[in-house]
């Protein structure tokens, strides 16, 4: 080992005990906000990961149940880490000259699981490029007027600010695109009266069940009529799967229950297994007619890498082999149906409701307060959770599919107690 590799190292196991350091450099060069976040929840600092545990600094382990929809696969899925390993030993980055075929078989694999007729793959490298490659795809044909919904959640680039429908992320960055009209999520008819208005030039992007908008589920039938009227007013339908898709609602795709097929899908969060960033547009080779023709239009010199793409890949093969969808369907239920049970046992603390489809789960509370209260008490208990971003009464669960039960049973415990103890202090 060079004398450069033992002072990497060194400094690597070092900084570990070494937390006002740590605590100092994040409010020196990522900003006071991020370092007081990180003091109000222990200063603690995360260095390993294993299925649906992450251990900290001083050797404590937490439950994952949050991650933001990225960990259906756990942490360091192996199937996913050894395609990685094998990539960064062979190829980690391409010359974007020549073919890159894992790039390629990625894009067929990813194809082949996504609804039919959406055979072309756009890599990005996040779900908010994903939602900017759309829109652009979208301009492409025309269709520059934006239909979105109320509190809906698409990325915080400025294209996708601009249809995530929440003014305090907004009203910093305005003037943002124009041209966008927002419609109550769920309300069928409000939303065939704003496509009509746009007809033949717009686009209605849409989550099937809203995440950060926390955890709404539509009407049933909702999607359907809504790809409905987007067929009659011609007008694009976008449909954002990056937090839904990949087996994460109990289904490949959000959109299956009622047998959607959208004009454009976003695609992130899950696809590579939680290892490497990556995120995807997956369209018809009609609408992908003008990237195709020319792929220079919008490209990105990090978008498909080996690496992310290798990720992919294994992530969709792990996805198939392990039942995954199934698994996290059949979770779903059991959770749900235990975090109600236990919500049930405090009646007299206001309304508290609990809804999500599979593994995507929101607790929906009276005031924003006890969701803060409930978070670090879970925290405290070596539990880690999701709030939500555009929807500061819910509490959101987004644990892996790949769960034991007796893990799903110390979740179940921890949350129980967690519950009582901040609903304790609430009335006291």
């Amino acid at each position: 080992m060079t004398a450069l590799e033992n002072d990497t190292w060194a400094g690597e196991f070092d900084i570990r005990s070494r937390l006002d350091e740590t605590e100092a450099l994040c409010r020196a060069h990522s900003g006071v906000g991020r370092a007081a976040l990180g003091r109000l929840l222990g200063g603690m600092q995360e260095i390993a990961s294993q299925g649906a545990w992450v251990t900290v600094h001083d050797g404590r382990r937490f439950l994952n149940f949050g991650g933001h929809g990225v960990y259906l696969l756990g942490h360091r899925h192996p199937v996913v880490t050894a395609a990685v390993h094998r990539q960064i030993d062979e190829h980690p980055m391409s010359t974007r000259v020549f073919f890159e075929p894992v790039a390629i078989h990625a894009a067929a694999d990813l194809a082949a699981v996504a609804p039919a007729g959406l055979d072309l793959v756009h890599f990005v490298n996040s779900g908010a490029e994903a939602t900017e490659a759309a829109l652009k795809l979208a301009r492409a044909h025309g269709k520059s007027a934006l239909v979105t919904t109320h509190n809906g959640f698409h990325g915080k680039t400025l294209g996708a600010l601009s249809v995530t429908a929440r003014r305090v992320f907004q009203e910093p960055f305005e003037p943002l695109l124009p041209d966008v009209t927002v419609v109550p999520y769920g309300d069928a008819d409000a939303l065939d009266t704003a496509l009509a208005a746009v007809a033949g030039r717009g686009v209605f992007i849409v989550e099937p069940v809203q995440g950060e908008g926390g955890v709404i589920v539509p009407p049933a039938g909702y999607l359907a009529a809504a790809a409905d009227s987007c067929r009659r007013h011609d007008v694009l339908l976008i449909v954002d799967e990056i937090q839904t898709g990949l087996g994460r609602l109990g289904s490949w795709w959000g959109v299956d229950d009622e047998g959607v097929t959208p004009d454009i899908m976003l695609v992130g969060k899950g696809l590579s297994g939680g290892v490497v960033p990556i995120g995807a547009v997956v369209t018809t080779a009609q609408l992908y007619a003008p990237f195709a023709k020319d792929p220079y239009l919008h490209s990105s010199t990090f978008a498909a890498s080996p690496i992310a793409c290798a990720a992919a890949s294994a992530a969709i093969r792990a996805l198939r082999a392990e039942n995954i969808v199934s698994r996290a369907a059949g979770l779903g239920e059991r959770l749900i149906d235990a975090v109600r049970e236990i919500v049930s046992s405090h009646p007299g603390s206001g309304p508290i409701e609990v809804r999500g489809r599979g593994l995507l789960i929101g607790i929906e509370f009276p005031e924003p307060g006890l969701v803060g209260d409930l978070y670090l008490n879970l925290v405290d208990r070596g539990v880690l959770v999701n709030h939500s971003l555009n929807s500061p009464t819910v509490l959101r669960l987004t644990p892996p599919a790949v769960l034991s039960a007796d893990e799903l049973d110390l979740f179940t415990t921890v949350f129980a107690e967690a519950l009582a103890q901040t609903l304790s202090r609430s009335a006291s």
